[in-house]
């Protein structure tokens, strides 16, 4: 029987899934992959949001501060970002409309690991400056920025292709 002959529309014949089950399992494995960066950014978040209240903070200098408030400001971005799925689902449950928060929750996803990506390289940033200065930190930014390009996007667009 075909997907047209039983009145369920197929997506992919090699899954043998409709349309809708595509959906459901795309949304569920997006709640995976959020659960894991959740867990990550709100720690992080956490971590950024105390350190003005810590002694050596006063002892940074302009840029440093200034790294800091970047670095809070994508980390706070990213939390955000990495958790409207979730209110979104909300606002849409029982409205028929996984497919646009499938693909709306994809993008706030990619966005918000963006910006993590970008947190991180500014925490390595700012520790390094704290111990050993400022060319050390130029460098793990540097190192972490090259790391994150090539384990979240470099590595996963190769494999892509090679399929």
């Amino acid at each position: 029987m075909t997907g047209e002959s039983t009145g369920r529309q197929r997506w992919d014949p090699g899954r043998h899934e409709t349309e809708t089950e595509r959906l459901d399992r795309n949304w569920f494995s997006l709640l995976q992959e959020l659960r894991v960066a959740q867990t990550g950014v709100q720690v992080l978040t956490g971590f950024l949001l105390i350190l003005p209240f810590q002694d050596r903070f006063g002892a940074l200098d302009d840029g440093a501060r200034l790294v800091y408030l970047l670095t809070v400001a994508c980390s706070i971005g990213s939390t955000v970002l990495l958790v409207a799925p979730v209110s979104m689902h909300r606002v849409l449950f029982r409205r028929h409309r996984l497919d646009a928060l499938v693909a709306s929750s994809h993008m706030l996803a990619m966005v918000g690991l963006l910006l993590l990506a970008m947190a991180l390289t500014g925490v390595a940033a700012i520790i390094f400056d704290a111990v050993l200065g400022a060319a050390a930190a130029w460098t793990a930014a540097g190192v972490t920025l090259l790391a994150l390009a090539s384990s979240w996007f470099w590595l996963p667009v190769r494999q892509r292709r090679d399929k």
